[in-house]
């Protein structure tokens, strides 16, 4: 795969050009309570270099992928590039020094030494994205959103996103924006994949409604969408799917019981699905995990899917899916058939009463 290989699109309304896929950052680097197969700095360089070779120029990290290091490694390559070219995004909440009672969450007094900290670590002037990681109960909306318009009105963000959110908490994040006067949220980083699509059930409708850009994480389900996997096989050793969620930043968290387990996923809908994605692939010459990317490509209000990589063969493969083929809209509908969830009340009954939108699947 030589040259560029990447779709572009816009991020929501925000008139900011990026790869549709994103390289996420958060195999990079080392730090104790990391987790396994962890990149070192040679190696995430050497994987941001090819993902920039193929055109890709958003980078999405947070401060705490491993404690602060992610965003170091992803800094001292930009010290090697023209910066403008690239969009880089990193989040805001989590408990990155432990020692510290007010280094955590969405009030004024974290939020504004966090940022100074990211832009220390990412050796930058200014950050393209800076994303909520999730909703902080113990502070008031109003409290966060006009410290991150600071932020922008400061020159230190350019654009505010949120992530890991509920239906209720993006409106209302929207809706103050908007009767506040403050900036603009542009973007919602969720997980979202051909196993986890709850999120269709109100998330889809804010972005749509509201000019949203979405961008997904945990594209192939920890690696349960990679390929693999086979119906028959015993449950892996490890799989990330199986602690995927905000749990499993931290480490003495990582084998809650409200965790799921191989037992969870090993079952008939599980390997139906696998099994038609594989065959879909092979009519495009393609890869179980570029089928599953190029679902989500094609799903509305899709900006942008954010992957990992450990390898460069997994980069390679990820990349793959950007551009060059699409699914058949026959298809499309094969794969939310068989991926569809159990639809609980009341979003059962108002699919049911309610002519469904041609753009969504529910």
């Amino acid at each position: 795969m030589d040259g560029s290989s990447m779709g572009y699109n816009f991020l929501g309304s925000s008139g900011l050009k990026v790869s549709n896929i994103c390289m996420g950052t958060m195999t990079f680097g080392e730090h104790k309570g990391g987790r396994p197969g962890n990149l070192d700095e040679a190696a995430a360089h050497a994987m941001m270099d090819r993902f920039a070779e193929l055109g890709g120029n958003f980078l999405d990290t947070a401060d705490i992928y491993q404690r602060g290091e992610s965003e170091e490694i992803v800094g001292t390559w930009l010290q090697k590039q023209d910066r403008e070219k690239f969009v880089v995004a990193t989040k805001v909440f989590a408990h990155v020094y432990l020692d510290n009672l007010n280094g955590v969450g969405l009030g004024r007094k974290h939020i504004m030494h966090a940022v100074e900290q990211s832009l220390k670590r990412l050796q930058t002037d200014y950050i393209d994205l800076y994303q909520t990681h999730m909703w902080d109960s113990a502070t008031s909306v109003e409290q966060t959103l006009r410290t991150l318009n600071d932020l922008v009105r400061a020159g230190k963000v350019r654009h505010v996103g949120v992530s890991n959110v509920t239906g209720w908490q993006l409106q209302k994040i929207v809706d103050h924006t908007r009767f506040m006067g403050l900036e603009s949220v542009i973007s919602l980083q969720q997980q979202y994949n051909l196993m986890t699509r709850e999120t269709e059930y109100e998330l889809f409708d804010v972005c749509m409604n509201e000019g949203i850009g979405f961008l997904p994480w945990s594209p192939l389900k920890g690696g349960l969408l990679s390929g693999k996997f086979k119906r028959g096989m015993d449950g892996p050793g490890d799989v990330r799917a199986t602690r995927i969620g905000w749990a499993s930043e931290q480490p003495e968290q990582r084998h809650r019981h409200d965790q799921p387990t191989w037992n969870h996923f090993n079952n008939d809908k599980t390997w139906n699905l696998l099994e038609a994605m594989e065959e879909i692939g092979k009519g495009h010459g393609k890869t179980v995990a570029q089928v599953a990317i190029r679902w989500l490509l094609q799903r509305p209000t899709v900006s942008s899917v954010v992957i990992g990589a450990t390898k460069m063969s997994q980069l390679e493969d990820n990349v793959g899916a950007s551009s060059g083929w699409e699914l058949t809209e026959e298809q499309m509908q094969e794969l939310n058939r068989l991926s569809m969830p159990d639809v609980p009340y009341p979003y059962n009954m108002i699919r049911l009463l309610n002519k469904p939108r041609k753009d969504m699947s529910f």
